[in-house]
């Protein structure tokens, strides 16, 4: 090899690349040279690599990302496919549909699917499945996606088939005339219907969680609640059966939402729930969705039953009626 600052050797994959350091480099943590020698991948999935043995230094694995690396060292390294990068692959995943048209498919989807990948869940979502089953979506923006159920949400949700479909949908929800009605079990006794009409954004202290209480970078929210049946759990504690109505769509909508007037789902610990009656998520299902058809302009609505887990919870409460 060349006797430079840093030369450099590479072959094509799956073969690793060489980097011999010349005399002119200065010792530094292993994680720090790497980043200076593969300058389009961050830090973090560097140190990655050297932590699952991606990495040799003088031809034995690397120890860890503070080994230090100096001059004469030769570095083998074996890029990996960043999980982002096989995201929009078609997989066989399971979920229900409803109905399906030229312009849509209405899913029923289970709780513990993902709808689209992102961090920490780069495979087996909806979007994966979606493009198994229909691989015509390949070639629509998020595989036609245009609004999303939390990862232990159940229910229904509306793909689209093509660009134009999509676009129609986007814009009804943006004019808030795409109908959409959830269930859900919450903890203590509401007397009587309500609105929350409060703005949601990202809770600065803890960054998983959206809230009402001086949010970051908040948007307009509207959630409409009406009571459907009180009863108490086996651990007697009180419930309310609640049916929702959402004007918005806002991430965690209805979890916030309801939590913040004291009520807050089963099961949802992120929001103050308890896990009663056997419990395992928050207990919401997306249970109804109307909408104009983008292809023939007609009203076209869809209904689907409670998951299986949360109609369990519900024969074991003690209803008032």
């Amino acid at each position: 090899m060349p006797d430079t600052d840093i030369a450099k050797e590479s072959s094509p994959l799956p073969e690793p690349l060489e980097f011999t350091l010349g005399a002119a480099v200065r010792p530094e943590r292993l994680d720090k040279v790497l980043a200076g020698l593969l300058p389009d991948h961050s830090r973090s999935r560097l140190q990655g690599w050297i932590e699952a043995g991606h990495v040799l230094v003088n031809g034995e694995a690397a120890r860890s990302n503070r080994q230090t690396a100096g001059p004469g060292d030769v570095i083998t390294v074996w890029e990996q496919t960043p999980p982002e990068a096989l995201a929009f692959t078609p997989e066989d995943v399971s979920f229900g549909v409803i109905a399906d048209s030229p312009d849509w498919i209405i899913v029923d989807k289970p709780a513990g699917l993902v709808t689209h990948p992102g961090a920490g869940n780069w495979h087996g979502t909806l979007l994966n499945g979606l493009l198994f089953r229909y691989p015509e979506l390949a070639g629509v923006a998020r595989a036609g996606i245009v609004h999303r159920l939390d990862k232990d949400t159940s229910g229904l949700l509306v793909v689209a088939r093509n660009e134009k479909a999509q676009t129609h949908l986007v814009r009804q929800l943006q004019a808030r005339s795409v109908s959409r009605e959830y269930n859900a079990l919450v903890h203590g006794r509401l007397p009587r219907p309500g609105t929350v009409d409060q703005a949601i954004g990202r809770d600065a202290r803890v960054p998983v969680r959206m809230t009402v209480d001086r949010p970051i970078a908040p948007k307009p929210a509207v959630t409409h609640y009406q009571p459907l049946r009180a009863g108490r759990t086996p651990e007697d504690k009180g419930v309310t059966l609640v049916q929702c109505a959402l004007e918005t769509g806002r991430t965690h909508q209805i979890r916030v939402h309801l939590s913040s007037v004291g009520h807050a789902l089963v099961g949802d610990t992120l929001y103050g729930g308890k896990c009663l009656a056997g419990a395992t998520r928050q207990l919401l299902h997306a249970r109804a969705l109307r909408f104009e058809d983008p292809g023939t302009g007609g009203q076209v609505a869809f209904e689907s039953p409670l998951a299986q887990d949360f109609q369990q919870i519900l024969d074991v409460i003690t209803w008032e009626s």
